[in-house]
């Protein structure tokens, strides 16, 4: 008898035993991604940054910092400033077609595949055809979404490529926005109505350190 309840017994214990359960899976990590490089750019107006995005666009931010690491935003100016509307339009600077300050030519890379969006502080690169860009940068003053790529568009629809934002200093690129822009003055017979008066120099253009 003892012997039949003993075998019983060991036979409820074995399912239990096999559901006893798992020890849990580990979690993982989570992954914690390198701040992105930031710029001040100093001028003779005050100083603003930028953020380079250079996950999202790496082709445009890296060319942008390599634009700050050999220094060829120094002793630039800020030379076109279009006004549209009260805080809405643009501000540019850069290289200004110098020959000595540009780099070789880059490849566009519109916002359709960034995903990025020209939103209020937005830099960019400006150009002419898709593939020209160089050293020519704008920060957006108010969304602008038509610079944005737009394949529904008829022609060239790329748009301009965004790689960065503003994080500090949006006020000085107010305060240029805001100067008063000549009415005849132009860039090399460009520009018209959109050359500021008095232009602003960027003094320089460094990276901070990694915060």
């Amino acid at each position: 008898m003892k012997l039949v309840l003993f075998a019983m017994l060991a036979l409820a214990a074995g399912p239990a035993m096999a559901q006893a359960p798992q020890a849990a899976a580990p979690v993982p990590a989570p992954v914690i991604e390198a701040p992105l490089p930031r710029v001040a750019i100093v001028t003779d107006k005050g100083r603003f940054v930028i953020e380079a995005d250079t996950r999202h666009a790496p082709i445009s931010a890296g060319n942008f910092l390599r634009y700050v690491e050999q220094k060829r935003l120094d002793g630039t100016d800020v030379y076109r400033v279009v006004k549209v509307a009260d805080h809405f339009g643009f501000v540019q600077f850069g290289s200004n077609g110098d020959p000595k300050r540009s780099l070789p030519p880059i490849r566009h890379e519109p916002t359709t595949v960034t995903g990025l969006k020209h939103l209020d502080g937005t830099v960019s690169t400006a150009r002419l055809a898709p593939g020209t860009a160089r050293g020519e940068f704008t920060i957006a003053v108010g969304d602008q979404p038509s610079f944005d790529a737009d394949p529904t568009k008829p022609g060239d629809n790329l748009g301009y490529a965004a790689f960065g934002r503003v994080v500090e200093g949006m006020d000085t690129v107010l305060a240029i926005f805001d100067a008063p822009v000549s009415p005849d003055a132009t860039v090399r017979g460009a520009f018209k109505g959109e050359v500021p008066v008095a232009p602003v120099r960027i003094v320089s253009a460094r990276r901070l350190p990694t915060r």
